[in-house]
């Protein structure tokens, strides 16, 4: 990892695709922020953006779907204190431009404020954190549709029990740059990739499913065998786990939850109410409480944007910024939130390099980017069998969470009992109620296993969609509400 060194490669490439063909340079785009300083505006910014998409589904055998998209536009959006105007077109023109400029200034007065534009850009350097390698183009059609059959026939050796297999495999190829009113020009090229694979079950009638998958900012060259081999176990052996699993009690119990994914519980029923726009608005359960414990102590929650290749993780985010490693929760104690430039200008707060947007026609707001809990210095075995009685939840599906006061429902897709500190019997359909701040307060052994998620992370906030990643150790709770169907 290189930080805040000028991406000039990914600066000179996205000139090329973003600006050259459209007869566009730096003094028009100058020109198109300038004009909505003809008012009161206090930040303005222009994001352009080209992506190329692609998706290939698996099922009965064969590729059924295959489809491929670009899209491409830009963004125009002007601030004035709290009040943000935003347009955007897919037409990339100066005379698109100027007219998105225009709509824009509306938000303030007429006449020229105290803030002033920038003279000339100054190219902003970010962080090196993955190849910008277009992965759409480091396999041909025939070695895609051969690696979903491949992990497909893997799936079906596992176990004669499995009637089912779907695979899907994806892509993108992401170009971003951002001008700013401040005379920040940055860019990013970002691959992403994903494998995906559910399998079916099926013993004495009953059916169950099973699901795994990855991905991260690299190449489809990723894709070993070895890797789509441990997708292929873990699929399979989730929906044979279920086949044998009992209906799940009810009622408080301790809760150990497993390395990795569990991390889910972590982002939807803390990470979101950490953003910084809930907190300036005074909606979050979290909102005028820096300095105070809100959780147990070893208790250590970060945001990262910078680890090399995640699915999570950007060289700059989506005003330009560098992205950072921001700690949230330290030792038990509320040490910050996570940032965008308006949120940080108005709460006086530094940026964190969190602003992010679905695209070039969404708004950007501060969101999380690999969101985890750090290790402790627990054996997992020790924790387990810490545990009378209890329930152990590796996998989880989906979750609620009610942001103003941190309730959350999350159902585990993958559970088994606890008895005298081993593990018993699977069982099925169990949901852990509870509150994010009070949950953080139940917890009473931290392993030392600290894992990420193998890829698979997408996070929805306010209608929009964007990648990201999650983690934690293994983690003893305390008293936490089991909703059941036994």
């Amino acid at each position: 990892m290189i930080p805040f060194e000028p991406n000039l490669s990914s600066l000179a490439v996205a000139r090329d695709i973003l600006l050259t063909p459209f007869g566009l340079d730096e003094d028009k785009l100058l020109k198109a922020l300038g004009t909505m300083f003809t008012h009161k505006v206090d930040y303005a910014d222009l994001y352009f953006q080209s992506t190329k998409s692609e998706g290939w589904s698996l099922e009965e055998g064969i590729v059924k779907t295959g489809s491929f998209s670009i899209d491409q536009g830009v963004g125009v959006r002007a601030v004035s204190g709290d009040k943000t105007a935003f347009a955007y077109s897919d037409d990339i023109s100066e005379r698109a431009l100027l007219e998105a400029a225009a709509a824009t200034r509306t938000i303030a007065r007429a006449g020229a404020g105290k803030i002033k534009i920038a003279g000339q850009m100054q190219p902003q350097g970010g962080r090196s954190l993955y190849l910008p390698n277009d992965p759409l183009a480091s396999l041909d059609a025939t070695a895609k549709v051969q690696l979903l059959e491949r992990v497909e026939k893997m799936a079906r050796a596992k176990d004669p029990r499995v009637v089912q297999v779907m695979a899907g495999l994806a892509g993108e190829y992401d170009v971003v740059l951002v001008l700013r009113s401040d005379g920040v020009l940055a860019a990013d090229i970002r691959p992403l990739v994903r494998v995906s694979l559910t399998v079916i079950a099926e013993q004495n009638g009953r059916r169950e499913t099973g699901s795994a998958g990855g991905g991260g900012r690299f190449s489809y060259d990723y894709f070993s065998d070895a890797v789509l081999e441990q997708y292929a176990t873990d699929a399979v052996n989730s929906a044979l786990v279920n086949l044998e699993a009992r209906p799940a009690p009810a009622g408080p119990m301790t809760i150990v939850l497993g390395p990795g994914w569990p991390g889910i519980l972590l982002h939807e029923a803390i990470g979101h109410g950490l953003e910084g726009d809930f907190n300036r608005k005074g909606s979050s359960a979290f909102s005028g409480r820096i300095g105070e414990r809100v959780a147990a102590k070893g208790v250590t929650v970060v945001d990262d944007g910078t680890l090399a290749g995640r699915r999570g993780s950007l060289n700059i985010d989506d005003e330009g910024n560098p992205t950072q490693c921001t700690t949230l929760i330290e030792d038990g104690i509320l040490k910050g939130y996570i940032q965008d430039t308006m949120n940080a200008r108005l709460m006086k707060m530094p940026v964190t390099g969190n602003a992010r947007r679905e695209s070039f026609a969404h708004l950007p707001m501060p969101r999380m980017t690999n969101t985890y809990m750090l290790g402790g210095d627990k054996d997992p075995g020790e924790i387990l069998a810490s545990v009378k009685n209890g329930l152990y939840a590796v996998n989880f599906g989906g979750g609620q969470v009610d942001i103003t006061n941190g309730k959350f429902v999350f159902s585990a897709s993958e559970a088994y009992m606890i008895e005298n500190g081993k593990l018993s019997y699977p069982v099925k359909g169990a949901t852990l109620i509870g509150n994010g701040p009070d949950v953080l307060n139940r917890v009473s052994m931290i392993g030392n296993d600290m894992r990420l998620d193998s890829g698979v992370g997408v996070c929805g906030k306010e209608g929009q969609s964007v990648p990201v990643g999650v983690g934690q150790p293994t983690l003893r709770l305390d008293g936490i509400t089991v909703g059941g169907t036994a």
